[in-house]
Formats: C-alpha cells, structure tokens, sequence
C-alpha cells in the first residue's frame, strides 16, 4: 500500500504575510500538501494563492480540491497549471472536477446542465489538458470542446504531468478517475448541489465499499498504482472518544457507530486516531488523508507519528 501522506484544505487568510505564514505552518507541521477549494464563496482566487504558497515554501506541494472545469477553459487552465509546475519544480498536484456546488452557477450566471454534461465536459477538458502537457499540443473535437492546433507552453516540470485528483461519489466520475487520475478523492454524493442532510447517508463504511468495488473494477491493473485520498469533514481530538461519538450521532440523527465507521470522520486520542487510519487503509486503501485548517496544528502528532509509513 502507498504510504501516508497527509494534506491540508484551506481557504482565506488576512492578508499576503498571514497567508505566506500559514503556508510555512502547514508545511512545518509535516503536512505534503496545501489544498485550496474553487467557489465563488469567501475564498481566495487558487491560482493566485497556490502560487504565493509555493514561493514561500520549500518543498510543500500545493493543488486545489479541485478546480470547477465549468469555469475554466482548458487551455488557459493547462497553461497557468504548467506555468505554476514548472516555476515550483514540480510541487502542483491537479485537481479537476465537473462542478457541483448550486451557488456557483446561480451567481456567475453560468448554466447548471445536468451532471452527465457536465462529466462529459470535464472528461474532454482532461483529455487536452494532458495532450498540451505531454506533447506540447493538442488537437480535439469533442461535443464541447474543438480545439486545433494549440501549442501547450511551457511544459509542465513534472513529466508527463502533475499528479493528477479526480473525486467523486458517482459511479461514472469515479470510473473516469480509476482510467485518467493517479490520485482519487472518494466522497460523499454532493448530487443535490448543496451540502444538506441527504450527504450524511453517503458518508457511511458501507458507502465507501462499494465505491473503492468501483475504483478497483474500473481501474484493472492501474488499481494498485493508483493513491487514494480521502477528505475529512468531523476531526476531534478529545480523550473519551465514546462520548464524542455519541454527541455527534444525537446532533446528526446517526447511532455513534455509524460516525465511527465513516472515513469522513476521525474522533479521540492520537493513538486512537493512528489506530483508526491504519485499520482503514487496510479496509479501503486511504493513504492520503486531508483535514482543514481548525484541526491542523492539533492533528500534528498524528502526521508525524504515520506520514511516510
């Protein structure tokens, strides 16, 4: 199995040095990556901030969790993500998806087709993104896109091309990811466009298996090559972690076993926590582990207790 590593999501800060400062924190508390998301919301612009991130660190990897495909051409999102690869020497990792979140779309203006659209649409945008990187050009008609003879300059640092995230909870995105990604975030269903109560019935063990049944089946002989992220929502570190459970359970309308037993959520001790993230690599094969920013300083000692094994 990969070993771990571990990321962090975050998504505003106060200004240039503050955000330089939290980038240097992450980084010193042995995480692999900062994350950043891609809304319309209270967040800093990704491109912009992911670069400022690189160029105050060293080696820390920087990547968003992931950018809208609606939102972006590819041409223009390939060239800026070479760019940022190539002036980091390698430390972007690429995130892409088909875009979900209702607000987005209802603010911008842009149409919110439906998911098989919008999947279509984010497959062909890989497509050429990965032939301007590879090849240096890219040649493409599909339904949405017709692109003909672009030049993709520059190359990227990391050959062919960055890491790549794709995640999902459907079966079709997450077949896509198994055959196209290196890296698969496996999540809750966001189908209904927002985060409502309907997420929590997808965030159960049971979800999970059947969605890595998908992964392997679609994958075939790439499955073992392939890193599989997970990303965590409920991350408390507190010494009766019963309790907690079940404090958790009453507010969301859940048993405190059902919490136990999803991958979103990580509750007690730092040994108890080790213990829970080896037993689920083991069962579903999460080595790549991310949390936010409110949890990070905290989960430290779990970092650096199990990031490399």
């Amino acid at each position: 199995m990969p070993p771990f590593r571990f990321g962090v999501q975050l998504s505003n800060a106060s200004s240039g040095p503050a955000w330089r400062n939290l980038a240097r924190a992450v980084e010193s508390l042995g995480y692999s990556t900062l994350f950043i998301p891609d809304h319309f919301e209270d967040q800093l612009g990704p491109l912009v901030a992911l670069t400022v991130a690189a160029e105050a660190t060293t080696d820390l990897r920087v990547g968003s969790l992931v950018f809208g495909n609606d939102y972006r051409h590819p041409i223009v999102l390939a060239k800026e993500i070479a760019t940022l690869d190539l002036m980091s020497e390698g430390r972007v990792e690429f995130g892409l998806g088909a875009g979900w979140m209702t607000t987005d779309y209802e603010q911008s203006g842009m149409p919110h087709d439906t998911a098989g659209v919008r999947i279509t649409r984010m497959a062909e945008s890989l497509s050429i993104m990965k032939s301007l990187w590879s090849t240096g050009a890219a040649d493409f008609q599909g339904e949405h896109y017709t692109i003909t003879g672009a030049i993709g300059a520059p190359l990227p640092h990391r050959r062919p091309h960055p890491p790549i995230i794709i995640g999902g909870g459907g079966k079709r995105v997450l077949g896509i990811a198994a055959r196209e990604a290196d890296i698969i975030g496996v999540n809750p269903s966001l189908a209904a466009g927002y985060v409502g109560p309907e997420v929590l019935e997808t965030t159960t063990a049971e979800y999970y298996d059947q969605r890595i049944g998908w992964i392997r089946e679609a994958a075939g002989d790439r499955f073992d090559s392939l890193e599989l992220q997970v990303l965590t929502f409920l991350v408390q570190i507190v010494p009766d972690r019963q309790d907690a459970m079940e404090r958790l359970g009453q507010m969301m309308g859940v048993t405190a076993e059902q919490v136990d037993g999803s991958p979103i959520a990580l509750i007690g001790t730092i040994e108890q926590i080790i213990e829970r993230l080896v037993e689920r690599r083991e069962r579903f094969g999460f080595s790549y582990v991310v949390v936010h920013e409110a949890e990070m300083e905290a989960f430290a000692p779990v970092v650096a207790a199990l990031a490399g094994t």
